[in-house]
């Protein structure tokens, strides 16, 4: 029984740094805004010390298709001149765009992702080169951004990701 308790003891060790973690976490969101300005979408966002983790759900996208997933630099949702008001790809270590490029890549590129036959984009990305609150790479009041293409990975300065379809400001 002695074992027992000690085993207990130390697996409860083991959880507790990570509970303290999860809840030290902060927190942000944003909501989709589509072509025509109405919410399609929401995102989640939790900070922690090795990046961001976004959490997305966005209705009425090109079905079955992939598409580009990006933070652009201004938190700014223009839907009237094709959410141009973002600007560029988040980019404050002015690297080449791009996984595949040699001096990429910007710390807005993340992994296209993939639409579903519904319209319906559901995705859990994991953004390592940034933060969500402090310091130069920080994107709380910056923009999502959904592209009508996916991103090629290379192609600068942006990847030929496309038509901007979707953006959130992140709060």
């Amino acid at each position: 029984m002695k074992y027992l308790l000690t085993a207990t003891l130390a697996a409860a060790t083991i959880v507790c740094p990570g509970v303290a973690i999860s809840q030290n976490a902060s927190k942000g969101a944003a909501k989709f805004v589509g072509a025509d300005g109405k919410e399609i979408g929401s995102a989640d966002l939790t900070g922690t010390k090795a990046g961001v983790m976004i959490a997305v759900e966005i209705a009425g996208l090109p079905p079955g298709q992939w598409v580009a997933f990006h933070v652009h630099q201004t938190g700014t949702c223009d839907h009237t001149n094709g959410h141009e008001s973002a600007g560029g790809h988040f980019n404050p270590t002015n690297a080449e765009h791009g996984y595949l490029t040699a001096k990429g890549q910007h710390a807005g590129d993340m992994p296209n992702q993939y639409v579903s036959a519904d319209g319906m984009l559901r995705a859990q990305v994991f953004n390592t080169a940034v933060t969500l609150e402090d310091g130069d790479s920080a994107i709380k009041g910056r923009a999502l951004m959904i592209h009508a293409d996916p991103d090629d990975y290379s192609g600068q300065p942006s990847g030929n990701a496309g038509k901007r379809l979707a953006c959130a400001v992140i709060e």
